[in-house]
C-alpha cells in the first residue's frame, strides 16, 4: 500500500450547504487494495465511513453498475446510506450521467439525481425493508439511561432492515432526546444478544417544525451526524404504523447536537399493509479531495 498514490473526493452528505450533513471520503480506483488496506485507511481518515472504488471507469462502470465496499472506522458495511448516495453523486461528476447504479453487498441500489431550485438532489431507492422483533420498553430504557415513561408508547420500538437492521426506539420528547447519554457497553451487548446493528432514536417532537422526526444515532462511542440506512427503516416503520402517509415525501431532521444538521428527505408506498419502494434523498457538496500514499 505504501507504493500506491489513492485519490480521494470529500464530500458532505444530507447536507443544506457545504460543512452540514455527514462527510464521506470516496476513494477513486482502489482495485488493488485488500481489505485490510481498506479497513486501515478508513481507520486513518477518521469519518464516520469512507467508500472505495472498484474499477470506476472500466467494464463495471460500461455494464452502469459500479462496485463500491463500505468501511467504518471499525468494519466493513454492507450498505450504508450517506456513502451510498455520496459515492454516487462523485460518480455523476465522473461518468457525466444522473443515474447511478451501485453494486453493494446487499444487492444493486439505484440512484437518481435531478437539479431543482435547491441544487442538485439525489434519492436512493433502499432494499425491501424486513421487520424483525419488538423490543421491551422497560429494558430499552435503562440501556439509553431514561426512565421508561420518557419512551412514545404510541409506536413500538421496534428491529427494521433497509440493507441494515436498527432498532428504532420512539421518545415523547425532544429534550429527552437532547440530553441522552445511553451507556455504550449495554448497547453493544443488547446489540450482540438479540440481533441488529446500531440503536436508532427518534422523536416526533422536532427542531424544524416540519421534519416528521428528529433523530440521533450513536456508535462507536461517538455519534453519526446523519443515517441514511438508518431513516429507510425508520420510513418503513413509519408506513407500517401509520405515521407517514403513503407516496407523500417527508423529511427526518439530524445532526443538530453535533452542529453537522443534515436533512434527510423519506417516501415510500404501501401495498396491502405492506412498505416498499423505500426512497432516501438529499443534498451534496464536494468541499475537497486530496491524496494518500507517497
Amino acid at each position: 500500500m505504501n507504493s500506491l498514490k489513492l485519490k480521494y473526493k470529500l464530500v458532505d452528505v444530507f447536507a443544506s450547504e457545504p460543512f452540514q450533513g455527514n462527510q464521506l471520503a470516496v476513494f477513486l480506483d482502489t482495485g488493488n487494495l485488500d481489505t485490510a488496506d481498506m479497513q486501515s485507511i478508513a481507520r486513518e481518515m477518521n469519518l464516520s465511513e469512507c467508500t472505495f472504488l472498484q474499477d470506476p471507469e472500466g467494464d463495471a462502470a460500461a455494464s452502469g453498475k459500479i462496485r463500491i465496499r463500505i468501511f467504518t472506522v471499525e468494519e466493513e458495511l454492507p450498505f450504508a446510506g450517506h456513502p451510498t448516495l455520496g459515492t454516487a453523486f462523485v460518480l455523476r461528476e465522473l461518468l457525466g450521467r444522473d443515474e447511478i447504479t451501485l453494486s453493494l453487498k446487499v444487492g444493486d441500489v439505484h440512484v437518481k439525481f435531478i437539479r431543482n431550485e435547491s441544487g442538485l438532489y439525489g434519492e436512493m431507492v433502499q432494499p425491501e425493508p424486513v421487520f424483525g422483533k419488538t423490543h421491551n420498553p422497560e429494558e430499552i430504557a435503562q440501556i439509553l439511561r431514561v426512565h421508561p415513561d420518557e419512551i412514545d408508547d404510541t409506536i413500538p420500538i421496534e428491529s427494521v432492515s433497509t440493507g441494515n437492521e436498527f432498532i428504532i426506539v420512539p421518545f415523547k420528547r425532544l429534550e429527552t432526546l437532547e440530553k441522552i447519554r445511553p451507556d455504550f457497553g449495554l448497547m453493544e451487548k443488547y446489540i450482540r444478544d438479540h440481533g441488529g446493528h446500531f440503536f436508532y432514536l427518534v422523536s416526533f417532537e422536532t427542531v424544524d417544525r416540519n421534519a416528521i422526526l428528529h433523530a440521533r444515532m450513536k456508535f462507536y462511542g461517538g455519534e453519526d451526524p446523519a443515517t441514511g440506512s438508518a431513516a429507510g427503516p425508520a420510513t418503513a416503520w413509519l408506513l407500517k404504523h401509520g405515521k407517514l402517509e403513503p407516496d407523500k415525501q417527508a423529511f427526518i431532521e439530524q445532526g443538530i447536537e453535533m452542529k453537522r444538521p443534515s436533512v434527510m428527505y423519506i417516501k415510500g408506498s404501501l401495498k396491502n399493509g405492506k412498505p416498499l419502494e423505500i426512497r432516501v434523498g438529499g443534498y451534496c457538496f464536494f468541499v475537497g479531495e486530496g491524496r494518500i500514499g507517497n
